[in-house]
């Protein structure tokens, strides 16, 4: 298994439930903890940061992301941000799924972006289910919320402080609570 051919896997939502998937995962959490320790361990420039996270992302990270550790990821690979976006201190991206920032995302302190799911039935609680979170262009995620898996969040859209997200999100409006819900039109 390789990185390409996982990221094909993830992207049909399929259980993640062999044996070679969970050591493949397993190696690439390992590889992630790594940078991130790095990363997290001492005070670095922004310059710096960005070095790193291009190292555990796996591609030139644009000049303009800005990143205040600490971050956290169990994988690293299958993160993509745009132009612009800044990512507050102390956040969480669970990305085998997938994790898409688009240009002009701003993220508040502890988000929470989880990717991974379990099957309900006892029998099928190791299987893993994995499903992308994408948000658009200018979206803003107030502190401590948490997107979960297979969401989208339009263009310009607030998603207030605290948050529990379970579902796509319109451009252009502002959702909250446990679930988020509606709240108004911007």
């Amino acid at each position: 298994m390789d990185i390409e051919i996982f990221k094909e896997l993830v992207k049909t939502r399929s259980p993640l439930n062999t044996d070679e998937i969970h050591l493949f995962m397993d190696s690439m959490s390992d590889a992630a903890r790594r940078i991130t320790f790095r990363l997290n361990s001492a005070y670095h420039t922004q310059e710096e940061v960005r070095e790193l996270l291009s190292e555990l992302f796996g591609y030139r990270v644009p000049e303009s992301l800005r990143v205040f550790p600490p971050f956290y990821t169990d994988f690293g690979k299958n993160i993509t941000v745009g132009e612009n976006v800044f990512i507050n201190a102390c956040c969480h991206f669970q990305d085998h799924g997938g994790v898409t920032l688009g240009d002009g995302c701003q993220i508040g302190h502890n988000v929470v972006f989880a990717t991974l799911n379990h099957g309900l039935k006892p029998e099928e609680r190791g299987d893993t289910i994995p499903a992308p979170v994408t948000l658009g262009r200018n979206v803003w995620v107030g502190s401590n919320a948490t997107i979960l898996q297979g969401v989208s969040i339009g263009d310009n859209a607030v998603v207030a402080a605290g948050a529990v997200v379970t579902k796509d999100v319109a451009a252009d409006t502002v959702v909250g609570g446990v679930p988020a819900k509606f709240i108004k039109h911007i």
